[in-house]
């Protein structure tokens, strides 16, 4: 799957774009970025959101354990990766019907948080138990939620394009031809929003999340780490 969201909704963040001028590497624009993804996974489906950005996917190859699926309402775009093992709890919690599937949950999930706040987004995702990465993007506020699993089971990795987008994507090597070393592995336990205070931990909100440069042979040029999870690990 694959989301990409111009500068007119979000800023670049600063560490991949210093991850990138550090070792400048080739890139190419957004558009070659989404034309290569649906020409590699057809069939594919694709959701242009005018000027501000592109969403994509398709069923190929995927596993059984980890589906991609997409659905969109009241202006709310969502697609995610993988499976809630406790959907059936939170279908009642938010009053949906049984046939309501992870993206719808997720979606309904996103809508109370913005409508009923000042909930923090670690209130919602922290409920979200099982494997997953999800890209929201609410058009009616320019808004996006990213999140990934605290156990990270399933990759989720963003970049920038040459064309200044911020891209997210379940496949490392497709944003590794467009982004170069503006690059990074999403980090578990975390969401990314830029409305909502940028990439924070929601597993630890107490935590900040810096990035760090990695060596020059690696894939990526970043990766980002939760500060207090190391001295965490550390007392065990």
């Amino acid at each position: 799957m694959l989301s990409v969201f111009s500068g007119e909704v979000v800023e670049a963040p600063a560490e991949l774009v210093a991850a990138g001028s550090r070792t400048p590497s080739p890139k190419t624009r957004a558009s070659e970025l989404v034309n290569r993804f649906l020409a590699g996974s057809a069939p594919a489906v694709s959701i242009q959101l005018g000027s501000l950005g592109h969403l994509a996917y398709s069923h190929a190859n995927q596993s059984p354990f980890s589906p991609r699926m997409f659905a969109a309402k009241d202006e709310i775009y969502c697609l995610f990766k993988g499976v809630l093992t406790n959907l059936g709890s939170l279908r009642q919690q938010y009053g949906l019907s049984k046939s309501a599937n992870e993206v719808v949950l997720v979606i309904e999930a996103y809508k109370a948080l913005r409508d009923r706040a000042p909930y923090p987004p670690s209130f919602m995702l922290g409920h979200l138990t099982g494997n997953f990465a999800f890209v929201l993007f609410d058009k009616s506020t320019s808004s996006i939620l990213v999140a990934s699993d605290p156990d990270e089971k399933v990759p989720l990795f963003w970049g920038i394009t040459a064309d200044g987008c911020l891209a997210f994507a379940d496949d490392l090597n497709l944003l590794k031809g467009s982004c170069g070393k503006s690059l990074a592995p999403f980090p578990k336990g975390c969401y990314y929003s830029n409305s909502l205070g940028g990439l924070k931990s929601y597993e630890n909100p107490k935590y900040k999340v810096t990035a760090v440069l990695e060596n020059e042979e690696e894939v990526c040029g970043a990766t980002f780490k939760v500060e207090g999870s190391a001295m965490m690990t550390a007392t065990h």
